[in-house]
């Protein structure tokens, strides 16, 4: 339930407020999660900067849009709405961004989900930073109270706010994801210490608790939500960042991340799954004085897993697998309003026929969901076409009204693991393709 969850969205009007300036002064797009350099500027130093008012920091976010995928799914894609050709509001949320005191602010999002027909806590991220020495060298030090590995991050190459920032919860997703990328989110609770030294060296590290069925409750969750994890996760995060240039127009950033977890799939027996998910990651910005400006990212996630609990419960055919997954995105923005990207992904691991849903000839298999030859494999791209109207230093309605509109479309060369009745139950690839007509407004 929780790899199906839409990524949310991380640009609100009130930090506008709360710095007197645009938009566009921390987002690549005037709207949006990808962050200039005073973007990532802002975030590390705690969401702190700024003169502007902020008397009540709030904000509104509406997400929706028009869905359709190739073939109908067989089966509703969520109650109350049909198989196919979905016009939806998937998000309704409201968030508390603001300045604290000097040196604490926090980052709070909570949302309805219009599939779900349900409200809860969504991304959180409260923290505490100050500038000092180390070393005799400039730095910047802090700590992250957050409740989902990544949504700290400075960075979209990281799984919380990657490309494409906005997708539809109807239609068909495949199946197989690392837990880094967004399987704790929302059901953990953690913290982080993180510095950056001499603006160019980022170092991270912490850890996360699971939430108790008492706590999921107290946030909106479900103890069906709970992912039973057996003492703290640890994570850690290392870039390193610089820019050339006559201008600073080159900017580079190239890192590591990762995260190592132990889940208890049932309370009653003391076996465990570990996943070990590490990554690498890299971004590239080349923003000219002219009016154009390209964004690049790419990821690479390792994942082993140990499935000691899932193997001995029958679950899987395999004590151990692994799971690798690669995206690259581009995006070229032009005068911040008009944006055409493009991203690839592929997902690859271990054959595991019980573990990814069988085929329907062995007495097993899941129409749509599930993969007939037991591999994750999954490839494809998603394109994306938007216009962000406002957001400007001169737009209409500034900082109250933002905008953003687009089309979408995803094409998959492969879906778990297979490019012609890949489920066994008759479903090519390519039906799963999506066309997403969005609107993305905060207020």
């Amino acid at each position: 339930m929780v790899l199906a969850l839409p990524r949310p969205a991380s640009a609100v009007p009130s930090f506008a407020r709360q710095t007197g300036m645009p938009c566009s002064q921390c987002h690549t797009l005037s709207f949006g999660p990808a962050l200039t350099a005073y973007g990532r500027q802002f975030k590390l130093n705690g969401y702190t900067f700024g003169e502007g008012e902020h008397p009540m920091p709030l904000a509104l976010m509406v997400q929706g849009g028009f869905s359709r995928s190739d073939a109908p799914q067989p089966d509703v894609a969520a109650p109350h709405f049909s198989n196919n050709n979905n016009l939806s509001v998937d998000q309704v949320s409201l968030f508390v961004a603001t300045r604290i005191t000097d040196h604490i602010g926090m980052f709070a999002q909570s949302t309805y989900s219009g599939e779900g027909r349900h409200y809860n806590w969504d991304n959180t991220d409260i923290r505490y930073a100050r500038p000092l020495k180390v070393f005799g060298t400039d730095a910047v030090v802090g700590i992250s109270v957050n409740n989902n590995p990544t949504v700290q991050d400075l960075w979209v190459s990281t799984p919380a706010w990657a490309y494409p920032y906005i997708s539809s919860p109807l239609v068909p997703g495949p199946s197989a994801k690392p837990i880094i990328s967004g399987g704790l989110a929302q059901v953990v609770l953690g913290a982080t210490a993180y510095a950056m030294i001499h603006d160019h060296v980022y170092l991270e590290a912490g850890g996360y608790r699971g939430l108790s069925d008492r706590w999921l409750n107290n946030v909106g969750l479900y103890p069906s939500n709970n992912a039973h994890i057996n003492g703290a996760a640890p994570y850690w995060r290392a870039a390193y960042q610089f820019s050339t240039g006559a201008h600073s127009e080159h900017y580079f950033s190239v890192g590591t991340f990762g995260l190592d977890v132990k889940m208890q799939p049932d309370p009653t027996v003391p076996d465990t799954d570990r996943y070990t998910d590490v990554a690498l990651d890299a971004s590239y910005q080349y923003t000219p004085e002219g009016p154009g400006a390209l964004l690049v990212n790419a990821s690479l996630i390792h994942e082993k897993q140990q499935l000691n609990a899932t193997f001995n419960a029958g679950g899987s055919d395999n004590a151990t697998n692994h799971l690798n997954t690669v995206e690259i995105d581009a995006s070229y923005a032009y005068r911040q309003t008009w944006s055409a990207g493009v991203g690839l992904f592929n997902t690859s691991g271990s054959t595991d026929v019980t573990l990814y849903g069988g085929s329907p000839l062995t007495g097993g298999g899941s129409p749509l969901s599930g993969s007939n030859n037991g591999s994750p494999e999954t490839r494809g791209f998603t394109a994306q076409f938007e216009c962000v109207p406002f957001g400007k230093m001169d737009s209409w309605g500034r900082p109250w009204v933002n905008l953003r509109v687009g089309v979408q479309y995803t094409g998959y060369l492969k879906f778990n693991g297979g490019t012609t009745n890949y489920d066994g139950f008759g479903r090519n690839a390519s039906q799963n393709n999506s066309l997403f007509l969005f609107s993305w407004m905060a207020f």
